[in-house]
């Protein structure tokens, strides 16, 4: 065969690039997919011996004497032998989150893998396939306090630091949800994430919190009071721009949103709009992917005032009229402020616009628990003003 037909023939026969990408993009999502499940399969074994041990410990001082010091001297005493066979990960302190985490979540595992477990049967105790390590198949539903292989023991570790059962069980929820790293869920714990949602909800919205997390719905299931955005390092001046804060918090884009919360998009900065040849600037335009509408931003570095939701009144009646699309939802607004007047927002508004503009304080600190706490009993004593004066009339 002379030599152009071979070269023509072994050409005709070798696949194209098209087909190589193909293949190659199927087989590294193969690979990636087995690093994912061998790294979770690690994960999920350090969690599952963590608890037995701390099992182990309680059973041991349940047996022994009922003092604190015999409880402290067992856990010394554990601790320098395996350090001295397993390392430094099995200091007294390590293993006394071990108790804490077996104490705080009972029913980590069923009763009967327990046992197999403690027989040495490990393959019992998590065998492949079985809903334990995927708790999504199975008969039984994955809840709040049963083993979930996307929680690592650092993710564990973090939520042992809350010491409400139902905030702690919300946690759980988001952090599988939102697929958060340990350090993001270490930031949503110390920026008090549930106790911020939780103070405008009744007992029965705890409750939903805690069984079911966060649930996007309605305009007053998006937006917190406060926001926190410590992660900006800004410091608390009364010096600060609003062009410095709407910079800030650009150039900290992905934090941002992990604060705003789950469904918010980012579309633009500084979106103008001209009336009449004049000119108006829109802090900062988000679109909501789960409440399929924009969300308009006004950054105030003072104290909120009447003539701010004007404005803001003035460019979500804009966004309605003039980009809305047919398929969207009414825009919603935000104003972001140092301090406001709940009374002077509630009355400027009206009952149909407060559903569509909102106002929250902004914190460029991570609030305790007690600042939180003062913020709620202000609001109350706010809201049950009109209702007094009503009654004295």
């Amino acid at each position: 065969m002379p030599r152009k037909s071979m070269a023509r023939t072994q050409s005709q026969n070798a696949p194209d690039q098209n087909t190589i990408n193909t293949v190659y993009d199927r087989i590294r999502r193969i690979l990636e997919s087995a690093r994912s499940n061998v790294a979770r399969t690690v994960n999920t074994t350090q969690v599952i011996a963590n608890w037995l041990i701390g099992h182990e410990i309680v059973e041991g001082e349940q047996h022994g004497s009922k003092r604190a010091q015999y409880g402290k001297q067992l856990i010394e005493g554990l601790a320098a032998r395996l350090k001295a066979n397993y390392g430094t990960g099995y200091s007294a302190q390590n293993l006394f989150y071990m108790k804490q985490f077996y104490l705080s979540y009972p029913s980590l595992l069923p009763a009967s893998r327990i046992l197999h477990a403690l027989r040495g049967e490990s393959s019992s105790v998590y065998p492949a396939g079985a809903n334990i390590l995927h708790p999504s198949r199975g008969k039984s539903a994955w809840e709040p306090g049963m083993l979930h292989t996307s929680l690592s023991w650092t993710h564990y570790r973090t939520l042992l630091r809350v010491d409400s059962a139902k905030a702690r069980a919300f946690y759980e929820i988001e952090a599988i949800n939102n697929n958060w790293a340990a350090r993001e869920l270490e930031r949503q714990i110390n920026s008090l994430l549930f106790e911020r949602l939780a103070r405008s909800r009744d007992k029965h919205g705890v409750m939903k919190l805690a069984k079911k997390g966060q649930s996007v719905s309605t305009a007053v299931d998006v937006f917190k009071d406060p926001v926190v955005i410590e992660f900006l390092g800004l410091p608390e001046s009364p010096r600060l721009a609003e062009s410095d804060l709407e910079q800030s918090l650009i150039s900290n884009l992905q934090s941002f949103l992990l604060e705003l919360g789950k469904g918010f998009a980012f579309v633009s900065r500084q979106e103008r709009i001209t009336l009449e040849g004049d000119h108006f600037y829109i802090d900062l335009v988000f679109y909501h992917t789960i409440l399929k509408c924009y969300v308009l931003i006004d950054l105030k570095v003072g104290k909120l005032a009447h003539g701010d939701l004007g404005q803001i009144q003035l460019y979500v009646n804009y966004f309605d009229q003039e980009r809305r699309a047919d398929n969207d939802n009414p825009t919603l607004g935000l104003i972001l402020c140092t301090d406001k007047n709940d009374a002077v927002v509630r009355y400027t508004l009206g009952p149909e616009q407060s559903r569509k503009i909102f106002a929250s304080r902004y914190k460029l600190h991570l609030p305790t628990e007690e600042e939180l706490k003062i913020e709620l009993r202000r609001e109350l004593k706010q809201l049950s003003a009109p209702a007094n004066q009503e009654k004295k009339s």
